[in-house]
């Protein structure tokens, strides 16, 4: 099994180091070309502005888009949420536009409003596990009754699923647990 990463910016080499721990196959994807040897892909963190316009000029987010579509299993953490958010509240950009939530960009404040949660998230792992946030956006609506809240903090939803597509507010690969990696893997690349 191939996972590819998205190598634009932000946690790449931490998500290739967590699929590499799980015994997967890691590809870190720069060109379009190399979305073609893939089972799944991860959208990491980073600034979704930028990778939006990057993905756009290299021509990935019109091929991914249509992949996504056909049911490539596909992860976003953080910025990776925002970019799979058909609505961003706070601006009117859209990136790949294909889950059914409005997404709110730095909805937790800023860098210095970073924290760390630690949950328990039913049907991921049995422990508590460290939930990171940066910067962080929530889903703000869901758009749809397609979408699946995976959980909440405070009462905002900070991780969910569509089919094929997941995403998490936070960052699971700045910590050391790989449960969230494991779910991608068993329950969405191999289905």
């Amino acid at each position: 099994m191939n996972i590819g990463v998205l190598s634009v910016q932000g946690g790449v080499i931490e998500h290739i180091n967590h699929l590499k721990a799980l015994d997967v196959e890691a590809i870190e994807i720069k060109k379009k070309e190399e979305l073609d040897e893939i089972d799944g892909i991860i959208l990491p963190g980073g600034e979704s502005t930028t990778i939006g316009k990057i993905i756009s000029e290299n021509g990935i987010k019109d091929k991914l888009v249509e992949l996504i579509k056909n049911g490539l299993p596909v992860w976003g953490t953080c910025a990776g949420m925002i970019l799979l958010a058909k609505e961003i509240k706070n601006d009117r950009r859209r990136h790949l536009c294909v889950m059914d939530i409005e997404v709110e960009r730095n909805a937790f404040g800023s860098q210095i409003n970073s924290f760390i949660v630690n949950s328990k998230l039913e049907n991921i792992s049995n422990e508590s596990i460290p939930l990171i946030f940066i910067r962080a956006p929530y889903i703000s609506t869901l758009l749809s009754g397609n979408v699946e809240i995976i959980h909440k903090i405070d009462g905002k939803i900070v991780a969910a699923r569509q089919k094929n597509m997941l995403a998490t507010a936070f960052h699971p690969e700045l910590s050391d647990s790989l449960e969230f990696h494991k779910y991608f893997i068993e329950r969405m690349c191999k289905q």
